[in-house]
């Protein structure tokens, strides 16, 4: 019953039903019909629910899982113990996963209590320092991999680190809302110190430069400059984003200073 699979996403995303129905346009008992199987989604409020579900469509309309993509973290001269798995498997370095860990603490330690610094901005100020910082210098700061979803560019690592960052007492997880809308936030454990061993001083200083041209927007707002950078919008939904193509930006999110032709 398409009801009841609407409800699983839902609460397996964690959102209520007075926030779906805000997002949708409509009363809550208007959406409890749905959920109840009473009443039928038109197609306008199925997109609304399919990119809020970060599923694509067809997906969606299907009652169709979209497979996970599974995280496993490796030493670096090790290799990857090969299992029979129905999920997408990614295999990432322990020295890249470690990188990529220090950098979102380091982050959160500075802004991460600000009311807007939620799960979908974390996102895409990891996305704006990995992919500037590759159009600057023409190398990798984490080099992390990230694929094209509605809302924008989605760090693939990210889940599996903070469950272990967790888990490690070295963040902490809160459910919030910032102007009526609901959000996922992440605290830094201000008893355990921030290691940045595997940052150098160009690299924090790229960082701090991206927080503070882009710490202060919502999630709308970095979403939407995100939607305008040529690596979102070359890729399918779903797919891996290519760092190549930073150096075909438009003017909007280019930060690096070419010589004229």
């Amino acid at each position: 019953m398409f009801g009841k699979f609407i409800q699983h996403q839902r609460t397996k995303h964690n959102m209520t039903q007075e926030h779906l129905a805000s997002v949708l346009g409509i009363s809550r008992p208007t959406y409890m019909q749905i959920e109840r199987g009473e009443r039928e989604l038109t197609i306008s409020e199925a997109k609304k629910l399919a990119a809020l579900f970060d599923m694509p469509l067809l997906n969606f309309l299907g009652e169709e899982e979209v497979k996970n993509l599974e995280i496993e973290i490796v030493a670096t001269k090790k290799k990857a113990q090969k299992k029979a798995v129905t999920e997408v498997r990614i295999s990432v370095p322990q020295e890249k996963a470690e990188k990529f860990e220090q950098v979102l603490l380091y982050i959160l330690a500075k802004i991460g209590g600000k009311p807007n610094i939620g799960q979908t901005v974390l996102y895409k100020l990891l996305y704006f320092i990995d992919f500037d910082y590759y159009e600057k210098f023409e190398e990798q700061l984490i080099g992390a991999r990230y694929i094209r979803n509605h809302y924008g560019p989605t760090p693939v690592m990210f889940a599996k680190l903070m469950e272990q960052m967790e888990k490690e007492g070295k963040v902490e997880k809160l459910k919030s809302k910032f102007y009526k809308h609901e959000q996922t936030k992440y605290l830094v454990n201000p008893n355990k110190p921030v290691e940045l061993s595997a940052l150098s001083a160009q690299e924090l200083a790229h960082i701090d430069w991206e927080i503070d041209r882009l710490g202060d927007l919502t999630a709308a707002q970095i979403s939407a400059l995100s939607h305008v950078d040529t690596p979102w919008g070359a890729a399918k939904e779903r797919e891996a984003l290519e760092y190549e193509h930073v150096f075909y930006r438009p003017a909007e999110t280019s930060v690096r200073e070419y010589d004229a032709l």
